[in-house]
C-alpha cells in the first residue's frame, strides 16, 4: 500500500510543463457551478472571508516551500488579488491518510473552531486506495455535508488528482460516482480536480507521463488548481446574488467571525 501511495504522488511530482500557465486556466472551463454559495456572497459583502481547506497528502506538497505552494496557500493568494477589499483567511486542515469518516467526525469541531464561510473538502483518495466500501464512504459524505449546511458553512467537494501512471491501479468509479451523487443531492458545487488533470494531460498541457526529479510542475499543477478554484467561488458568490451587480445576498446576515 505504501508502494501505491508513494506511486500516487510521484506521479503528481513527475511532470514537465509543455504550456503556459494560462493554457492550464483556459483548458478548465468544464470547472464551473451552477450551485449558489450564499455564505460566501454575504462574507464577501461584510468584507471578511474565512475558507477551511480540509484535504489528504494530495492537498500538501513536499519540501521547506511546499506549504505555500500547495493549493490551500495558493488559493489565499488568488483569492486576495480578486478580492482586494476584502479581508480574505484561509485555514488548512490537511493530514495523510485520512479517510473522509475521519474528516467527516472532525468537521463539527472545524466549524466551532475556525467558523468558516466556505468548507473546500478535498476526499475521496485514500477511502479508494484503501477499498473502504463505497456506500460506507457515501454515508461519511453525507454526513459531512450535513454537518457543515447545519454549522451554515457552503461547501466545495474536490475529487481525486489523476495519474495516467496509477489510474489502472486503483478503482475509482464508485467512489466518484459517489462523490457525484453527494455533490447533486446536497447542492455543493464538485471540484472535479481528476476530470480537470486528464485533460490537461491529454492536451499536453501538463505531460503527466514524463520523467522529472523536479517538483516544478507540481507547483504549477497547483497553482492552476487555485486559480480555477476561486473561479468557482466567486462565480458561485455572483450566481448567490442573482446577478453580477453586487447586490448582497438575501436572507443571509453576515456571520459573526469575531
Amino acid at each position: 500500500m505504501r508502494v501505491v501511495i508513494a506511486g500516487l504522488l510521484a506521479a503528481l511530482f513527475a511532470v514537465p510543463v509543455s504550456a503556459e500557465e494560462s493554457a492550464c486556466v483556459a483548458a478548465g472551463d468544464a470547472v464551473q457551478t451552477d450551485v449558489p454559495l450564499r455564505h460566501v456572497a454575504a462574507a464577501i459583502d461584510s468584507k471578511h472571508l474565512t475558507v477551511a481547506v480540509v484535504g489528504s497528502a494530495s492537498s500538501s506538497l513536499p519540501g521547506p516551500n511546499g506549504a505555500a505552494k500547495a493549493y490551500p496557500a495558493r488559493l489565499g493568494e488568488w483569492l486576495k488579488h480578486r478580492l482586494p477589499a476584502v479581508d480574505v483567511k484561509v485555514l488548512v486542515h490537511t493530514q495523510a491518510r485520512e479517510s473522509a469518516a475521519d474528516m467527516a467526525k472532525s468537521l463539527p469541531q472545524l466549524l466551532v473552531d475556525d467558523k468558516p464561510d466556505l468548507v473546500v473538502w478535498q476526499t475521496g483518495t485514500v477511502d479508494a486506495m484503501l477499498g473502504v466500501d463505497p456506500e460506507a464512504f457515501q454515508s461519511a459524505l453525507d454526513s459531512g455535508l450535513e454537518a457543515l449546511h447545519a454549522g451554515k458553512a457552503d461547501a466545495v467537494l474536490m475529487n481525486m488528482q489523476y495519474s495516467p501512471r496509477t489510474d489502472s491501479m486503483i478503482a475509482l468509479g464508485a467512489y466518484l460516482d459517489a462523490m457525484r451523487h453527494g455533490a447533486l443531492q446536497h447542492e455543493v458545487p464538485l471540484f472535479d480536480r481528476l476530470a480537470l488533470m486528464k485533460n490537461w494531460n491529454e492536451l499536453g498541457i501538463f505531460n503527466l507521463h514524463a520523467d522529472t526529479r523536479t517538483i516544478d510542475v507540481a507547483e504549477a499543477v497547483h497553482d492552476c488548481i487555485s486559480r480555477l478554484l476561486v473561479r468557482l467561488i466567486i462565480n458561485g458568490a455572483d450566481l448567490a446574488r442573482g446577478s453580477n451587480t453586487g447586490a448582497a445576498s438575501p436572507g443571509l446576515p453576515p456571520k459573526d467571525n469575531h
